[in-house]
């Protein structure tokens, strides 16, 4: 039997990756729309939300907890179970935003992409710019989604654990970007997490997520200044690797780098939170 095409007002290829308010105003609640809200941390359970959505809670279920480090990716089949808790279907369109504007929504929207679902976009502006917009919001709680159906087809190409990361650091076609700030990867500033020692991964290269964005953290740059930050920061090299502190942020570098067109930019799941554990043994690096 034939699947049904989605509704007209869908797109039946998906959504744009980077989506404005007043394109999910134009949509919101129409058949086929799944709205998530992906913050964590201060953002996690807002007292306000876009009407309809439920909690992508990357802080709760949405991150493996019996795994030692913070926001590990769930495996294939619990993550599963949770987006059909979400009543996302595998013909459903997902938009995914957060409280700080851009933040944490990069991250669910690497999590879906690595479990093979394209049909997912990012809200540009998050919560505060569809506020600013004046689009409403409501403090009622999201009635339970019907079961969906999504399935989990995951993309290993898109995880890179630490012996991938290994290999990335001497390969000479990749650039393994840090999205944390240029105080952290020099180890001049502490690490937020005090068991961690300071610095980088050798052979990486400072990008922190800040210089993506506008100054105030709610909206990607232009393409032509992502195009161009990026080029400088992989010098050219046609494979990337995105690391940071615990895999959130290093998800806005690889949807930067997804926007301007690079086809399969990979996240360190674990990051320095993996990476700079004393125990490890693995080598680290000061200084530019």
């Amino acid at each position: 039997m034939t699947a049904p095409p989605p509704p007209a007002d869908l797109p039946p290829s998906g959504p744009p990756p980077l989506v404005g308010p007043s394109w999910l105003a134009a949509r919101l609640g129409r058949p086929g729309l799944v709205v998530l809200d992906a913050g964590i941390g201060a953002h996690r359970h807002a007292p306000v939300r876009i009407p309809g959505a439920r909690a992508f809670d990357l802080d709760g279920a949405l991150s493996d907890h019996a795994s030692p480090l913070p926001h590990t990716l769930p495996a294939p089949a619990d993550l599963q179970r949770e987006l059909r808790a979400l009543g996302v279907d595998d013909r459903s369109t997902v938009v995914l935003y957060d409280g700080a504007g851009i933040y944490s929504a990069p991250r669910a929207w690497w999590m879906l992409r690595a479990m093979g679902f394209d049909r997912a976009a990012v809200l540009d502006g998050g919560l505060p710019g569809w506020q600013a917009a004046g689009h409403p919001v409501s403090t009622d709680r999201p009635a339970a989604a019907p079961a969906g159906d999504f399935t989990a087809r995951p993309r290993p190409a898109l995880l890179a654990d630490r012996d991938a990361v290994a290999a990335a650091l001497t390969d000479p076609a990749t650039a393994v970007l840090d999205a944390r700030s240029r105080e952290r990867f020099t180890g001049a500033a502490p690490e937020p997490r005090p068991h961690l020692r300071p610095g980088h991964l050798p052979g990486s290269t400072s990008l922190p997520f800040t210089e993506l964005l506008t100054p105030d953290g709610r909206h990607y740059l232009p393409l032509p200044a992502l195009r161009a930050r990026l080029t400088t920061a992989t010098a050219g090299r046609p494979h990337l690797v995105t690391t940071c502190g615990s895999g959130v942020t290093a998800c806005i570098l690889a949807f930067a780098a997804h926007l301007t067109g690079h086809p399969s930019p990979a996240v360190y799941d674990g990051s320095w939170s993996d990476w700079g554990r004393p125990e490890t043994g693995l080598p680290t690096a000061t200084g530019d």
